[in-house]
């Protein structure tokens, strides 16, 4: 792709973010950034979501997997689907009763302020890193595709990179990014759906057969009843229940774009029909993965040994301009739609969590804007020290230890919302910390003390239950069992 292309496509985008930032502005106050003014419209919320949830590395990952895994990822999502009911029904009517901003705000009404700053920290860690990670991997395909051509280092590019999110959403915060996820929810579908096209018309396969193809290929399997296995069906089903109440239902980036549906019937009408969008998209990637893979054995073309780099490569090189494009303005559509709203967040969270801003308060905004810069200057030092570390295991493995850190938060909740026990908050803080690293202890022994049981996804099962148990230790005494 030629690099007059590439400077085409990313200027027209970030051009329509900016035109979208500029009308999104308008009569905005305080605080605009933090809710909306609770005055978003569900269907919107909901399909801004899609891109939220995607992020760049399912838009790469998820594919490519398909050769490795077949659609098993498909009983993860059945769990999500679940999950996303759970949030509708149970954590969406308690935050809207108690009218949050942040989230966190719960842990404290609920336990006290030592519980209520933990849970904020643990999402302070978890989400720096990986919207970090995710614009890092974005970051490297616009290095390469065309900073690099005009011999621009890689921490200006990233430096750009997070600049632009910071003028787009600095001013109205998340009903700005609501309607960019909208727009970068609408490049990424279309890449997609565009791209399964461009396959099929190459194989020359209609539509009947195209389906028939994926349905009879191998790589199309989807249930796994070993039990000792990774993608067995329980474990991903479970897994992707807890993962989804946990990194979404309590998250503050995806929930509060549904704090600023009207009322609360609307933001579980945005749930469930988002739940089921979600599904479809999923099943679009999956059959996407499928026909990578059978356009690759047609044309005799080897798969690279790192899956992630099937997509790109067969985008990039094999597919013709136009999904060259469509794969740029895809990964980076999924990557920013989920940045954007990730800096809103952390803005958020610090601002409510440990600055104790009030949001309807004019004077709070100067604060809110260094807050702001603060967590983009955090994630450009993130990301170019990810760079420096220049070992892409060693910078997976930061990823997956930031999602330890949602363990705490699912004990925490879970304590909070199903029992009504009350706790030593004061220890709060350190059986968070002692929570993740029992997992991790019981993770890397597990084939050793469980008969060869290897945990995947429902990792994050065990971390919450690790903590809710120490919750229960921490009971205070005339309320024991």
């Amino acid at each position: 792709m030629s690099i007059t292309i590439v400077f085409i496509v990313i200027l027209t985008f970030f051009s329509l973010l900016l035109g979208v930032s500029y009308f999104t502005s308008k009569n905005v106050n305080s605080e605009t950034f933090f809710t909306g003014n609770r005055s978003s419209r569900w269907y919107m919320v909901a399909f801004a979501m899609i891109g939220t949830t995607i992020s760049g590395v399912t838009f790469i990952s998820v594919p490519g997997e398909v050769g490795h895994s077949g659609w098993t990822y498909l009983q993860f999502l059945l769990g999500n689907l679940v999950g996303y009911w759970v949030i509708a029904l149970v954590l969406i009517p308690l935050y809207y009763k108690l009218q949050l901003v942040s989230i966190y705000t719960y842990l404290d009404q609920r336990f006290g302020v030592r519980s209520y700053k933990t849970g904020s920290f643990f999402f302070l860690v978890s989400r720096t890193i990986g919207a970090s990670f995710r614009m890092y991997l974005v970051a490297g395909v616009l290095q390469l595709a065309f900073f690099d051509a005009l011999g621009i280092p890689f921490a200006v590019t990233v430096a750009i990179a997070i600049f632009m999110i910071w003028a787009y959403t600095f001013r109205a915060g998340i009903k700005t990014v609501i309607w960019t996820d909208s727009l970068q929810t609408t490049f990424l579908l279309s890449a997609v759906v565009l791209t399964i096209i461009i396959i099929s018309t190459q194989l020359n396969m209609g539509l009947g057969q195209m389906i028939k193809a994926i349905d009879e290929h191998p790589f199309s399997k989807m249930l796994d009843w070993d039990w000792r296995s990774k993608t067995n069906f329980f474990k991903q089903f479970m897994a992707g229940l807890g993962i989804v109440i946990v990194m979404n239902g309590l998250d503050q980036d995806i929930m509060q774009k549904s704090l600023t549906c009207r009322n609360k019937s609307d933001a579980q009408k945005n749930i469930f029909w988002f739940s089921g969008a979600f599904i479809v998209v999923n099943l679009l990637f999956l059959s996407l993965g499928v026909m990578l893979y059978i356009f690759a054995q047609r044309m005799g073309i080897a798969v690279p040994e790192k899956t992630d780099d099937f997509f790109p490569l067969l985008a990039l090189n094999h597919f013709g301009t136009i999904a060259g494009v469509l794969f740029l303005l895809g990964i980076i559509s999924a990557t920013y739609s989920s940045s954007d709203s990730a800096l809103t967040a952390l803005t958020t969270s610090f601002s409510i969590d440990f600055l104790n801003l009030d949001p309807k308060d004019p004077a709070s905004k100067p604060k809110r804007i260094k807050v702001h810069i603060g967590f983009s200057v955090l994630m450009f030092l993130v990301i170019v020290l990810f760079r420096i570390i220049n070992n892409e295991s060693v910078v997976t493995a930061v990823f997956r230890v930031a999602g330890y850190t949602y363990g705490p938060l699912l004990g925490l909740f879970a304590f909070g919302i199903l029992t009504k026990k009350q706790v030593y908050d004061r220890y709060v803080p350190l059986l968070g910390l002692l929570s993740p690293v029992l997992t991790y202890v019981i993770n890397i022994n597990s084939k050793a003390w469980l008969w060869g049981y290897q945990f995947g996804f429902e990792l994050l099962l065990l971390n919450g239950l690790i903590m809710f148990t120490g919750l229960l230790l921490l009971t205070k005494r005339k309320e024991r069992i």
